[in-house]
């Protein structure tokens, strides 16, 4: 059984999906970000840096339960410990690897600024910022569309946690300045991803958290 202490934002279903995926065992105990609940004791003792997710894999290395923050972290370490969605090829691992850090690193981070900007942060003299934050924002979709014309799923020919990591932050476009139709061969991935019976199923539980039915 792996104990999720999360919320429902696009870092958050990154493992709901991956959990779906696997077909693992899990229960989730939410993290209200919206009234503070990540800073609460009980959960900084297994995310010290008070972001959500973090798991506890009560069957965890050597049969001991195992507490994992950081969601790219948490993909690879699901995946090891089903292998499933890392590649072993040496090469295929790796390109896997680096788009998983190119999304923590990059898309994640500048959608986040993105849309803070463009939804909340809407005065005047900010414009500057917020046009720099949106054009970098379509910047990184052209790297994805691009890589969408070149290859089925973006490591290679597999699905891996790259896409699983990549997908959630890209479904809500209007929020990022984005508009899906712009980019065909990302549309095409996407609404591929989308169709996966572990993708449905995360977004349902993210209503279910989100309406207090968890």
């Amino acid at each position: 059984m792996i104990d999720v202490h999360s919320w429902t934002t696009g870092n958050a279903r990154k493992v709901y999906i991956m959990l779906e995926e696997c077909g693992l065992e899990f229960r989730v105990h939410p993290v209200n970000i919206g009234k503070g609940d990540q800073f609460k004791p009980a959960f900084l003792k297994i995310a010290p840096n008070n972001k959500i997710p973090a798991i506890i894999d009560q069957d965890g290395p050597g049969g001991a339960p195992y507490s994992l923050f950081e969601t790219g972290a948490i993909l690879m370490y699901l995946a090891n410990k089903t292998g499933r969605f890392l590649p072993t090829d040496a090469v295929a691992r790796y390109h896997t690897i680096q788009w998983l850090m190119w999304q923590m690193g990059d898309l994640g981070p500048m959608f986040g600024q993105t849309g803070h900007y463009i939804n909340k942060a809407k005065d005047a003299a900010l414009v500057q910022a917020r046009d720099h934050f949106v054009g970098d924002a379509a910047r990184l979709m052209r790297v994805l569309d691009k890589r969408f014309g070149e290859t089925e799923y973006v490591a290679g020919t597999e699905y891996t946690i790259a896409d699983i990591a990549i997908y959630p932050w890209c479904q809500e476009p209007a929020k990022r300045g984005l508009n899906h139709d712009d980019y065909p061969q990302f549309k095409r991935w996407f609404d591929q991803v989308g169709a996966r019976a572990a993708v449905q199923k995360a977004d349902q539980l993210c209503d279910d958290i989100r309406a207090g039915r968890t």
